[in-house]
């Protein structure tokens, strides 16, 4: 067997179940920390009819090719509620050849960045091989940078979490909301040069803002089974394989019951969690009138190469960049929470 398969990668999984209307539910705040997600899935069992709904098939290792598919076997249509609040997500844009300086200019924070809601992810840089920069919502502008390029920029940052014997990467992070980078201080005029004149970073960037803002029967399989299960679906993976000389086969988790047929939605973009909050609060309703279903299921994936994963948590890449959560509702408001992260990533919160 090669050597690569007989050492898997650490990975990262963390289960919380927990009742929406729990007033120590921590749903919101997981989803709002999870600032750069590519592509939202949701999975709704029983229903009459089979669907696959797709918006702008788009990752950040892939040409931005903006582009809408609906295949719709039979006759059938996505519920009303749920069509339009996918339809009514932010927009976002691919602006090319962005110098970095002008995420600091007085007009972009004024009228952007020290709003809230905003934000930006340097477009196809990797995460293990280029400067890759992340503007938060919070205003924290993140460069994740290799050894030259920090070296000639000359700001204030600390080695990356995920070096090995000699550092090669470096981290500086730039909080945008403190006074001492109000433009016309001195460390303001410092890092303004910093990235304007000593060494000026260009990069296409993807952009989004969110303008608003934000206000049963249980299942009885193990969590990280049904986990397994949800992304077997997702990638539309058998479940039928039989115990053979295979390296690998799947299975369908016990126990299990058989549905006619589902609905699986997939909306890919740049999507803010902001937007994502108000898709999971429409699903909450869902059960709000009598279904035959009695879960949803909702699986958020985040950018591969973002330089952030939770919060302002230093993401790696490895070997997939793994770092995505997903939702397990239930129609008593009861819910799993699964969130997950790659070798090269803090433990999720």
């Amino acid at each position: 067997m090669s050597p690569e398969l007989e050492k898997c990668p650490r990975s990262l999984l963390v289960c919380e179940k927990s009742n929406f209307l729990n007033e120590k539910s921590r749903h919101d705040i997981h989803v709002s920390k999870h600032s750069f997600n590519y592509k939202v899935s949701l999975i709704i069992k029983n229903l009459l009819n089979v669907l696959i709904f797709q918006l702008c098939l788009d990752c950040i290792r892939m040409p931005l090719s903006p582009q809408i598919s609906v295949l719709i076997p039979e006759c059938g249509t996505l519920p009303a509620d749920i069509s339009g609040v996918i339809h009514s997500f932010s927009p976002y844009y691919l602006v090319r050849d962005l110098p970095v300086y002008q995420l600091l200019e007085e007009t972009f924070l004024e009228s952007l960045v020290k709003k809230g809601n905003f934000y930006a992810l340097s477009y196809n840089t990797k995460i293990d091989e280029d400067n890759a920069i992340a503007l938060l919502s919070s205003g924290q502008l993140i460069l994740s940078l290799d050894k030259d390029t920090y070296e000639q920029l000359g700001l204030e940052g600390r080695p990356s979490l995920y070096n090995h014997k000699k550092a090669m990467r470096f981290v500086v992070t730039l909080d945008l909301t403190e006074k001492s980078l109000t433009p016309g201080t001195k460390r303001y005029q410092r890092v303004l040069s910093s990235l304007k004149d000593r060494l000026p970073l260009r990069y296409d960037f993807l952009l989004t803002k969110y303008n608003t803002d934000i206000q049963g029967k249980t299942l009885s399989c193990d969590p990280h089974h049904l986990l397994e299960w949800l992304g077997a679906v997702n990638l539309d993976i058998s479940c039928e394989n039989a115990a053979d000389s295979f390296l690998s086969t799947y299975v369908c988790p016990e126990p299990q019951s058989s549905v006619s047929q589902a609905l699986l939605c997939t909306v890919t973009g740049f999507i803010s969690p902001e937007n994502v909050f108000v898709l999971l609060q429409e699903l909450r309703q869902y059960f709000d009138e009598p279904k035959f279903t009695p879960w949803i299921s909702l699986t958020v994936h985040g950018f591969m190469d973002s330089p952030v994963s939770w919060g302002a948590t230093e993401h790696g890449f490895l070997k997939g960049g793994e770092n995505f959560y997903n939702f397990v509702c239930f129609k008593n408001q009861d819910y799993w929470l699964h969130m997950a992260s790659g070798a090269q990533d803090g433990c999720p919160p």
